[in-house]
């Protein structure tokens, strides 16, 4: 039973109800929240931001690795982060800076790459306040620079050099 009726004369009753409409109509209004916000949307930057006493995992000890070997290994760090904004961003970065960088700031570097993909993603498009660990970094800075993007150059993935 449907309402009363069986569902067959409940039908009847709503088509006649609409008259020449060969389709159901529904006046209900589903709300859900989108369960996958785009990027710098208020949602997204709620659902990313990283709690202060979340664990954090330590980087794994890398004993006498070569300044060539660091350089290859955050290369493809940089490219390879899991989230597509990130991916971008760092790898044109890396393509850009990495070559000229001494050991210090390799190493800070990698150390900026111990962190959250958003939170690095959001602290370099200045949606975010860093910590004080990054406020002051020199290399924050070139990384918010080359974010903005101020050569309104077209960016893609950079091709694997040997």
């Amino acid at each position: 039973m449907f309402g009363g009726q069986c569902p067959r004369r409940a039908l009847q009753s709503v088509r006649t109800a609409y008259r020449g409409s060969h389709r159901l109509i529904s006046t209900s209004v589903v709300r859900r929240s989108d369960p996958w916000p785009l990027p710098h949307t208020p949602a997204h930057l709620k659902n990313t931001e990283t709690p202060e006493d979340s664990p954090r995992i330590s980087p794994l000890p890398r004993h006498n690795e070569s300044i060539e070997t660091l350089r290859a290994r955050l290369v493809y760090q940089s490219r390879k982060r899991g989230t597509l904004e990130s991916d971008l961003l760092l790898s044109t970065f890396a393509r850009d800076y990495l070559q000229n960088m001494t050991e210090s700031e390799l190493k800070e570097y990698d150390k900026l790459l111990d962190e959250p993909d958003w939170d690095i993603y959001y602290w370099a498009t200045e949606e975010r306040t860093p910590p004080s660990a990054w406020a002051s970094s020199s290399l924050l800075e070139k990384l918010k620079k080359h974010a903005r993007n101020e050569g309104k150059v077209v960016r893609r993935m950079p091709a694997l050099s040997e």
